[in-house]
């Protein structure tokens, strides 16, 4: 079933032009996967297929509204899974406690939350990854080239805002700027002669 899957997320991807980077050598069986940018419902679906283009057992956090029958059937198939924004407490501590119990986790998610323009992003992911003492890795769809890439990976460290510089630079070697506006965060002073 898995290889049969594929094949039709290798065929989707055709079909709508776009190609996709194989899975990194620091692919790692548990971890949080981060993508950017999320400005259309494609990016979901890009995203669902690349799950199954890849043969990864990876959950992907999805708006729980979306969770309606047949709608439903579809997302749950693909790896979905349903996130009510509204219910933030003990969130985090539950997927720590996902990771805790399992093998394997990959746990697929948007920092930017929503399909709308925002001016910072939510940082969730990495106090999952914190809490499950899991890197993070990078994913970039990037619309310019119709492929979506692999572009790097942190082992979170002691501060959450080192941490999103490095992500942020990470994203911009490959084109992309992440929105951090209203993070309250110093940003690092360049050292005198």
């Amino acid at each position: 079933m898995k290889t049969l899957l594929s094949w039709i997320g290798r065929c989707l991807y055709f079909l709508i032009g776009w190609s996709y980077d194989p899975l990194p050598e620091y692919w790692d069986k548990k971890s949080v996967v981060i993508g950017f940018p999320h400005t259309k419902n494609m990016d979901t679906f890009r995203a669902l297929t690349y799950i199954k283009v890849a043969k990864v057992n990876a959950r992907l956090l999805v708006k729980a509204s979306w969770f309606f029958f047949p709608m439903s059937l579809l997302l749950k198939s693909l790896g979905g899974l349903p996130i009510k924004r509204n219910t933030a407490s003990g969130f985090v501590g539950n997927v720590v406690n996902e990771f805790n119990k399992r093998e394997a986790l990959v746990l697929a998610l948007v920092p930017e939350g929503t399909r709308k323009q925002v001016r910072t992003i939510k940082t969730g992911f990495w106090h999952i990854a914190k809490g499950a003492n899991v890197p993070i890795i990078c994913w970039y769809l990037d619309n310019q080239q119709k492929r979506t890439r692999w572009i790097g990976k942190i082992h979170p460290g002691e501060s959450l805002e080192a941490d999103l510089f490095k992500i942020k630079a990470i994203y911009e070697q490959a084109g992309f700027s992440i929105p951090l506006n209203n993070l309250k965060m110093n940003t690092p002073k360049k050292q005198e002669r």
